[in-house]
C-alpha cells in the first residue's frame, strides 16, 4: 500500500506545529523546494542541539527520521556542514525544533513518519 507524501512546505509546518503542541517552538532557517525538497530537523533542548535528523526513503516505500550525526559539533563546524549541504542540494529545508526530550520528540516523529 502506498500512502501520499506530505510536501516538504506542509511537513516543516506539521513539525513546528507539533513541537509548539508539546510546550516547545520551532523555526524554518532555510526555505528550498515547497513541494520535494528534502527536510533536515535539527532537535534542541533549551537550546542546545542534541540531535540532527533527515527524513530518509527506505526501500519499502516508507519513510523514516534517520540520524545524520554531529549535532553537537562547534557552531562553526554546524554551519559550515549545513552551507556544504546547501550548496550540493538547494532545495534543502532545514528545520530547528526547541523540544523538551529530543530523543523522545524523535521517536514520536518516526510514529508518525
Amino acid at each position: 500500500m502506498t500512502t501520499g507524501r506530505l510536501t516538504s512546505r506542509v511537513l516543516a509546518s506539521s513539525l513546528i506545529r507539533l513541537a509548539e503542541t508539546e510546550g516547545g517552538f520551532g523555526v524554518v532557517f532555510a526555505k528550498g523546494d515547497p513541494t520535494a525538497g528534502a527536510v533536515v530537523v535539527c532537535l534542541l533542548e533549551r537550546g542546545v542541539r542534541k540531535l540532527l535528523l533527515e527524513r530518509l526513503l527506505r526501500p519499502d516505500g516508507s519513510y523514516a527520521w534517520q540520524d545524520t550525526g554531529r549535532a553537537d559539533a562547534e557552531e562553526a563546524d554546524f554551519q559550515a556542514r549545513v552551507a556544504r549541504r546547501r550548496r550540493i542540494d538547494p532545495d534543502l529545508w532545514l528545520v530547528e525544533l526547541d523540544v523538551k526530550s529530543a530523543e523522545a520528540f524523535a521517536a514520536r516523529m518516526n510514529e508518525a513518519a
